[in-house]
């Protein structure tokens, strides 16, 4: 058997932007960031107040109390956007079907909540016990087990931690998973929950986070800001899709990953080029093809310039005709889920044939001068189009997709 096409059939998320794949892509269109003072933590004494928090999540919306004392928040992101994307794709787990049914996560920091807590208690608290259900809940492959448990899939089923670049490369494996044969669908993505006073302080101690909003491209930018959320793909066959009827939003044609091996927070230009290329190779995607880079984007002083020097290694002249948007503009950088929500919000650029926007933008920085789509979404419809996502420790994952038009 020859390697098989790979679809998305359902997409799922939860974010800053809204709760629901329709209120993402409705923000995202509209240029609408979800970037606010944070309420989850007291920053009145910190060096940035904002974040992309989901803001009025009840968990007993979605799962009774009982449940949802079982799952960190990251974990209870990933469940629901795993429902929904499910629910979106008409998919069906016949009893066959669950037998090679994978599931495939990212995650960064994964309960990172409830481990701050256990420490407050312990330490600060002077209590002699933590919680006992702390390491279930804690445990990073939280997520895709209780996605595995939902709907009964007994085909692989784990997590991937590879800092910023986690969902992207859960993505990759399991769209080699599924084009090589290996398993029947896949439901794959990334979730996180970073906003504990722990996590948040490490992260001050960076100096990276952006005082007030994110900017990225912008001469003025000032940093990240940081998100949370979880986005959820549903992968199939291409033969099995088209055999039920189901809707097609994208194609995933190809992967790409790499390491820097340069420095542990430092980006290089040739190892994110690497990825690129690789991706565009893996897919067969000639490089003059591809009309929309959804941007890693930070809005950092060091990533930005660097990712389009990157841009424009692997493009040469085509660079001056990419569109390039960076959504962490409005959904924040969600760490290991940022991938996932970028892989969303590519697959539904292409369904659509809208590109997204990088909002916030004010002032154009002469080393970033690429087409940055300022502000104000643009209709276009680019045959292809790759997301990146790029990582402390120097790892590098790129996906490519392929707008579907019924071929």
């Amino acid at each position: 058997m020859g390697l098989r096409r790979v679809v998305i059939t359902g997409i799922g998320v939860v974010s800053a932007l809204g709760h629901g794949r329709a209120a993402f892509w409705e923000a995202l269109r509209e240029g609408r960031p979800g970037i606010a003072p944070i309420e989850a933590v007291d920053c009145s004494q910190m060096r940035f107040r904002n974040g992309a928090e989901v803001r009025g999540f009840n968990p007993e919306a979605h799962m009774d109390a009982r449940e949802a004392g079982f799952l960190d928040r990251f974990a209870q992101f990933a469940l629901i956007a795993a429902r929904e994307a499910v629910a979106d794709s008409g998919l069906e787990f016949t009893p066959a079907l669950r037998e090679t049914a994978a599931v495939v996560t990212g995650s960064c920091v994964g309960g990172q909540s409830t481990q701050d807590q256990g420490f407050v208690d312990l330490y600060l608290e002077k209590r002699p016990r933590v919680h006992p259900l702390t390491i279930p809940k804690t445990m990073a492959n939280a997520g895709a087990s209780r996605i595995s448990l939902e709907y009964g899939l007994h085909g692989p089923a784990f997590t991937i931690s590879t800092a910023c670049s986690s969902s992207n490369h859960a993505l990759g494996q399991a769209f080699w998973l599924l084009r090589q044969g290996a398993v029947s669908v896949a439901i794959a993505g990334g979730s996180e929950a970073p906003f504990s006073m722990g996590l948040l302080k490490a992260w001050e101690a960076l100096r990276v986070v952006s005082p007030d909003t994110c900017r990225p491209f912008c001469r003025d930018r000032r940093g990240m800001i940081l998100g949370e959320g979880a986005a959820m793909l549903v992968l199939e066959a291409l033969d099995a899709a088209r055999a039920r009827g189901a809707r097609i939003y994208a194609e995933i044609v190809g992967f790409g990953m790499s390491s820097d091996a340069h420095h542990i927070t430092q980006p290089s230009m040739e190892g994110p080029a690497r990825a690129m290329r690789m991706a565009l190779s893996d897919g067969a995607a000639p490089p003059e093809a591809v009309g929309y880079v959804n941007a890693h984007g930070t809005g950092t002083p060091a990533n930005d310039p660097t990712e389009t020097r990157a841009i424009r290694e692997v493009f040469g002249a085509h660079a001056d005709r990419l569109a390039v948007s960076s959504t962490k503009s409005m959904h924040g950088h969600a760490l290991g889920a940022a991938g996932g929500l970028e892989a969303a919000a590519t697959a539904l650029a292409l369904h659509h044939g809208i590109l997204p926007p990088t909002a916030n933008f004010t002032e154009a920085d002469p080393e970033c001068g690429l087409d940055v789509i300022p502000n104000v979404a643009r209709r276009a419809e680019p045959e292809y189009a790759i997301s990146n996502s790029f990582a402390f420790g120097g790892l590098n994952a790129v996906v490519a997709f392929r707008r579907w038009i019924g071929m």
